[in-house]
């Protein structure tokens, strides 16, 4: 009998059996105090213990044993059945029994502390940063190394046993003598792709390969096999490239850890819950851009990616939009200049986006050193579709379809420039659609062969100006669909004041993009609205069904009202407020805000009719 600190003295009596031999904690144990262990069950699961369950299966001798202690009258008492961590196979969910045998180690002490080190010194960098503690954890801690295994496939031991106990490695150009027979174990899966860096280069020869791409700039791996694969890779790196300088000796510069792919909910997935995505299934229904970009987005360093069918549907869509946009360009004229452009020269609006597109690709540029592919995606699909789609191309129909050609030249060649430098942005992420885009609009061969952007511009007072400018839109817009208007609704209008302020150019731009006619005689203003220095007032009489829209408005201001008491209840109740978590609360507070907000607007609204 032994004392050992590993048992826990308040679960049950406080006094277990040990079986060195079939447990890993008792293994410890028995290392701690020279216990003999001993093995009663062979690979098969057979008991091989002289005595009466001898070559019983294991399922076979549990009852047997039971039976017999009863036989005997040892049992005391029976109680009833509780859990504990039992192994299960993964593959045939069979309960695997721990049993001790031979094997073979990797003694990883100067190997382990080389890989930490490599970090430590700088040599090598994890991204993110905060994936140190977790690298350092393992190797400062790692264990000797078992790296055989009992497996039909993988690299062979190179071990051969003689007839008389003889026992020999051998290497790649020497031959094992006579008789000789190689040990029947494989090595380990992390064995051999820790070798990856530098064996598929030609090692150990110095190859030209070696020499050339020998360490790799940049490994992209998940984050859970930062201790499988990336630990290993470096500990053999090292290692097999010891004869270089410590700063080349090292398998790669920079390791980029992303996360693993999990459901809208943000589980794991797995077939047993049956949330798992066939990837060629996706493709077959929203695209291969579509699923790389839907991918890309969710992927940032670290941080694992939650993806959904409505998530690819919106890629699928971001695909079409731009389709239409070079389409639209296509048909409009718009090409890429041959010329370097003069943006002096332009109207504000091209200024803005030629700035805007300037910024944009410094931004990317920027979070591609960090490898922020998720924020590159949204910063690209937000530029494209926000600013160049929905702003830039309704910008352009003016001069495209005015008279002045110099103008509509001039937007042809900004669209056709723009268009070109946000496909050359895009193809990393997209890369199919937009070669085919991209060789529409320009006639070149290829968008993967083009230069990376290098474009820089930068008009803050454009920006401002055709801020303003968005911001007078939006209101408006938000407005005319409080009058009940139709967004394609024309209605005649008056700004006033408009000739005051910085917009007083736009004046054309904006009656295009609000729908709005020039005042005729006999105008009535019914409803106006006063933003960024200008007041819109629009003559809505016989637009609208009056009595239709106030019904519509009645039963909005309800709705708002009943959501407002909704709210006042509950923070007026002491104990959610205590209670409550900080976030619901904060939650409850701004729908309270957003209602009363929602119930002056429709109060006014109705007072207007």
């Amino acid at each position: 009998m032994i004392a050992d600190d590993h048992v826990d003295p308040t679960f049950g009596t406080g006094a277990v059996k040990v079986t060195p031999a079939h447990d890993p904690n008792d293994f410890e144990i028995g290392r701690r105090h020279d216990l003999p262990s001993l093995t009663i069950m062979d690979e098969h699961g057979v008991i091989t213990a002289h005595g009466p369950f001898e070559g019983l299966d294991r399922l076979e001798a549990r009852p047997a044993v039971v039976a017999a202690l009863r036989a005997q009258g040892r049992i005391v008492a029976e109680v009833r059945p509780y859990l504990h961590a039992v192994g299960h196979c993964s593959r045939c969910g069979t309960t695997v029994e721990p049993r001790q045998s031979l094997q073979w180690f990797v003694r990883v002490a100067p190997l382990a502390k080389a890989a930490g080190d490599a970090v430590r010194d700088g040599r090598v960098r994890l991204s993110p940063p905060e994936m140190n503690a977790r690298y350092f954890g393992w190797v400062d801690e790692m264990h000797d190394w078992t790296i055989s295994r009992q497996l039909w496939w993988g690299h062979r031991i190179p071990v051969f046993y003689g007839p008389n106990g003889q026992m020999r490695a051998v290497g790649p150009d020497e031959q094992a003598p006579q008789g000789w027979y190689q040990d029947p174990d494989v090595l380990d899966t992390w064995f051999s792709s820790a070798l990856w860096p530098f064996s598929t280069l030609g090692w150990p020869d110095e190859t030209p390969d070696l020499r050339t791409f020998y360490p790799t700039s940049v490994l992209v791996t998940g984050y859970d096999i930062l201790f499988f694969w990336v630990a290993r890779m470096m500990m053999f790196g090292l290692y097999a490239m010891r004869d270089k300088a410590p700063a080349d000796a090292v398998p790669f510069r920079v390791v980029v850890l992303h996360g693993l792919v999990r459901d809208q909910f943000g589980k794991k997935m797995s077939k047993s819950r049956g949330n798992t995505v066939d990837p060629l299934d996706w493709i077959d229904r929203f695209g291969a851009d579509a699923t790389r970009f839907t991918l890309a987005r969710g992927a940032n360093p670290g941080s694992d990616i939650a993806i959904s069918e409505e998530w690819a549907a919106g890629s699928r869509n971001f695909c079409n939009k731009l389709w239409n946009a070079v389409r639209f360009a296509l048909l409009n004229g718009a090409h890429v200049p041959a010329a370097p452009l003069t943006p002096a020269a332009y109207s504000v609006p091209d200024q803005w986006i030629l700035s805007r597109l300037s910024a944009v690709i410094a931004e990317v540029d920027e979070l591609f050193e960090e490898f922020e592919f998720g924020k590159i995606c949204d910063v690209l699909y937000h530029f494209a579709w926000d600013e160049v789609c929905d702003w830039y191309l309704e910008l352009a129909k003016v001069p495209l379809t005015g008279d002045d050609q110099q103008a509509a030249q001039t937007t042809r060649q900004v669209l056709g420039f723009v268009l070109d430098q946000l496909l050359r942005l895009l193809h990393p992420v997209m890369p199919f659609v937009t070669d085919e885009l991209w060789t529409a609009l320009t006639g070149e061969d290829s968008v993967m062969v083009s230069l990376w952007p290098a474009f820089s511009y930068a008009d803050p007072a454009a920006e401002a100006e055709i801020s303003s400018l968005m911001r007078l839109v939006t209101e408006v817009r938000r407005f005319r669909s409080d009058q009940g208007l139709r967004p394609a609704q024309r209605v005649a209008a008056r700004l006033v004041g408009i000739e005051a302020t910085p917009l007083a150019g736009h004046e054309e731009r904006i009656r295009s993009l609000l729908r709005l006619n020039p005042p005729a005689d006999g105008f009535t203003a019914s409803a106006s609205l006063s933003v960024e220095g200008t007041t819109v007032e629009l003559d809505v009489a016989g637009a609208i069904d009056v009595a239709a829209e106030r019904r519509r408005l009645e039963k909005d201001l309800t709705a708002a009202r009943s959501e407002a008491e909704q709210a006042e209840r509950k923070l007026g109740n002491a104990e959610f407020t205590a209670r409550a978590p900080v976030a619901v609360v904060d939650k409850t507070r701004a729908r309270l805000a957003a209602a009363r907000a929602d119930i002056t607007r429709l109060e006014d609204r109705l007072a207007t009719l």
